[in-house]
């Protein structure tokens, strides 16, 4: 493994949990999406791998409980794909080979966001919207081809071993009555923590007696319902193939439908502290009722349904501060959901999995720097920086908003109010909306909302009617070049009421 330094200086270049020489092992706790990738990149700096995962893994794309949020939307951003493509190569045409649907924004989608419906202008972004179980399931058939890599399935670690200044293993233990209760240790030179929204890393730090890291966190209520249909044609038409309303501050019910392999449609229905969607089949139908515009109920209604409805409670924002910590023993380090999530409705967090696992491969091999446990834990959350200012900064204006980090600091106004003259422009000014989305996929960072063209289009350019429904069609692309400003496009028609 590339040598890896705990704050003091201490460094690991050998093998058994950090004492004498041998085999370089790195143990990752959770074998996830976020735990397999990183797997996979640690087999670049280590002899052997070794996944601890609580499930016992099904034979194929199928749901799991270790995932409860499996059985509702997901989608791959661009930045995602492409990291993906990065670490597996050859896996988005696997994916796609198996059905994953390719969805163009804003072209193909029907989206209602801060009280608008976008113009479906020419896509400039795309989304994978597989289904979780079949990225998982994909993602985990590549990784775990590698002999490099362990799974030790149906285990539990209950705690690390060490000392205050350093990881020299994980303490684990079978799960279910038929296995071995006892607790043992498995060494390592490093352990990585993937281990999910769930994890226990704060209080297995304590118990060593190191200062576990402090939280951001910020939770608008929002909650899940989701089920499976078929239907006869994409909602609504030939040209689009999704509905996506997002839940906020203008309206606290959200929902959308967006296709899955297979031929099925995955509909999620979302709402904001009491105003859940209800678990009840018969009541499912009238959630989607109070919606912005009747056109997702009135497809549900023509469609069937495959499944029972599954709901997720539990979506708010969370970051852990390893970087204000204090010193953090060497040999550990926090990655994926372990390290930061994201309120759903935003898309992130597959594709900051996959971000995560490149940053830290290229963490441990830079050649310039030391890779120091403080250090790479540093890039780490500068990964998942952007897809936290995103989510947080969209929540903190929402009503009954809970958490730590619900206070806007004075120095951080001018561009919340830049951002809000953003969200309320990008759905109707093609050149602010595809800004907009390099952004929300992770493509760019947020200084291209700052450019001196977007610039000029959030500051002067006179803001374009809000549509009265969906655009029944795509608007067809201008001229090469030729940007359309908010009140210059043709004529376009809508969906009925």
């Amino acid at each position: 493994m590339a040598e890896l330094s705990g704050t003091a200086g201490d460094t690991v270049t050998s093998g058994g949990g950090g004492g004498g020489r041998g085999a370089r092992h790195a143990v990752v706790v959770g074998g996830s999406i976020a735990g397999l990738l990183a797997a996979r990149v640690l087999t670049n700096h280590a002899d052997r791998v070794t996944v601890i995962e609580r499930d016992r893994y099904p034979e194929g794309p199928e749901p799991r409980a270790g995932v409860p949020q499996g059985r509702h939307v997901h989608v791959l951003l661009e930045s995602g794909q492409r990291a993906l493509e990065e670490l597996l190569p050859g896996f988005l045409a696997e994916l796609r080979d198996h059905g994953a649907p390719r969805i163009g924004m804003p072209g193909e989608l029907l989206q209602w966001q801060a009280g608008r419906f976008f113009r479906r202008t020419p896509s400039s972004a795309y989304l994978l919207t597989g289904s979780r179980p079949l990225l998982e399931w994909l993602v985990r058939r590549r990784v775990l081809a590698d002999p490099r890599i362990t799974v030790v399935p149906g285990t539990e670690v209950v705690g690390l071993a060490g000392d205050p200044g350093r990881v020299r293993g994980v303490r684990l233990r079978e799960r279910g009555a038929g296995g071995r209760q006892d607790v043992r240790t498995l060494t390592a030179d490093l352990v990585v923590d993937a281990s999910g929204r769930a994890t226990r890393s704060p209080e297995w730090l304590t118990e060593l007696g190191v200062r576990p890291p402090g939280t951001d966190t910020l939770d608008t209520g929002l909650a899940y319902a989701s089920r499976y249909y078929r239907a006869p044609e994409p909602p609504p038409g030939p040209d689009c193939l999704g509905y996506f309303f997002v839940s906020g501050r203008q309206h606290a019910e959200g929902g959308g439908i967006l296709p899955a392999e297979g031929g099925r449609y995955l509909v999620t229905l979302s709402g904001l502290r009491g105003t859940e969607p209800p678990s009840d089949e018969a009541a499912f139908l009238g959630f989607a009722a109070r919606l912005p515009h009747p056109s997702l109920h009135t497809w549900l209604t023509a469609a069937e349904p495959e499944t029972p409805v599954h709901t997720f409670r539990s979506a708010g924002n969370v970051r852990r501060r390893y970087d204000t910590a204090g010193p953090q023993p060497a040999g550990f380090l926090a990655t994926g959901d372990a390290l930061c999530f994201f309120n759903p409705v935003y898309g992130q967090g597959m594709s900051v999995a996959a971000l995560d696992a490149l940053a830290l491969d290229r963490a441990l091999a830079d050649p310039r720097r030391t890779p120091t446990t403080r250090r790479v834990q540093l890039a780490l959350l500068r990964t998942s920086r952007q897809a936290w200012d995103i989510a947080s900064g969209a929540d903190r204006g929402i009503e009954g908003v809970r958490g730590s980090a619900v206070r806007v600091h004075p120095a951080q106004r001018p561009a919340a109010w830049y951002l809000e003259r953003v969200l309320a422009r990008a759905p109707g000014d093609p050149v602010i909306g595809d800004a907009f989305r390099s952004v929300t996929h992770l493509n760019a960072p947020p200084g291209v909302l700052f450019t001196p063209r977007v610039a000029r289009a959030v500051l002067f350019d006179r803001p374009r009617p809000d549509l009265p429904g969906p655009q029944q069609r795509q608007e067809a692309a201008g001229p090469p070049g030729q940007r359309r400003r908010s009140g210059e496009s043709e004529p376009v028609r809508y969906a009925a009421d």
